[in-house]
């Protein structure tokens, strides 16, 4: 099953996590609470007088940039709306590679594995190994924002890096809201699940979403492999020749259900181990150095 979803920007900014937003400014990421207070001055007011008085007028600061904020979110959804690309495949581990089943035939997607740790952990630990002869199910998604939107007050440097902020946010979001609903309703293997978007930022769902360039699946270039399983550009999505994602707020990655999976992070990886995953991906030595510099 291969899908686009559209969503409205209003559906999509209960799932914003504030934190990042507030951290991109380079304030506080306590102020993500202004989300839960009313938009009144006395509530406003209340809010300040946690902080001390030194930092006060910075708080003042992140209210109006938060408010402002908000304000532009409101004026894109009567535009604009995120899109999501879906694709849920059967699958299966065979070593440290997913083998990925699709109508046209195998796909193989691999991974890297932590070399220090205990355990050493890699994402294929998490999907059921060929050998069992039983399938496993494997999500690949991809989300972003109207490529419009980036380029939106060009000519007002805070304004157009507000909305660019925002953009990130919005991607983000979406592959929030997308995720419940494949645990929910697409993949449907968490019916029942009931989470506040607090819950979510937390992890408290059932399975992980690992994405392309995020530790524990941190080649930029599987964003290539991707894209030929699920066709990035149906929702405007296009890749540099590095595999970074346009539009930038833009989010691309996995899906696994196991109730074990966790998020970890590859690190530092060993000259046996990248000789290996050369030879698994099928590409140049000099040109995977490209894309593992920080692992290497």
């Amino acid at each position: 099953m291969i899908q686009t979803i559209s969503y409205p920007i209003a559906d999509v900014v209960p799932y914003i996590n504030w934190l990042y937003f507030f951290h991109a400014w380079q304030l506080p990421t306590g102020y993500a609470s202004l989300k839960h207070l009313h938009r009144c001055p006395s509530c406003r007011a209340h809010w300040v007088t946690q902080y001390p008085e030194a930092e006060r007028d910075k708080a003042r600061e992140g209210i109006r940039l938060y408010d402002e904020a908000c304000d532009m979110l409101e004026a894109l959804s009567e535009k604009y709306v995120t899109l999501a690309r879906l694709a849920l495949f059967n699958a299966n581990s065979d070593g440290d590679d997913l083998v990925i089943y699709t109508p046209e035939g195998e796909v193989r997607l691999p991974l890297l594995r932590q070399q220090h740790g205990n355990p050493c952990l890699c994402l294929a630990d998490f999907i059921r190994p060929k050998t069992m002869n039983r399938k496993d199910r494997l999500g690949v998604f991809a989300t972003t924002i109207d490529s419009a939107m980036e380029t939106l007050y060009a000519d007002d440097p805070y304004r157009h890096m507000l909305v660019q902020t925002l953009c990130d946010r919005l991607a983000e979001a979406t592959a929030e809201r997308l995720h419940e609903e494949v645990r929910k309703k697409w993949w449907g293997y968490a019916p029942d699940e009931d989470l506040t978007p607090e819950d979510m930022f937390q992890c408290r769902f059932t399975g992980i979403r690992p994405a392309v360039g995020y530790p524990s699946l941190p080649d930029q270039s599987v964003n290539f492999l991707l894209d030929e399983l699920t066709d990035f550009k149906a929702i405007g999505i296009r890749l540099t020749e590095n595999g970074a994602m346009l539009p930038h707020g833009s989010v691309s990655g996995l899906m696994l259900a196991h109730p074990k999976a966790t998020y970890f992070a590859v690190g530092k990886i060993g000259k046996d181990q990248f000789q290996d995953y050369v030879s698994r991906r099928g590409l140049d030595e000099a040109r995977m150095r490209q894309f593992l510099r920080a692992n290497l």
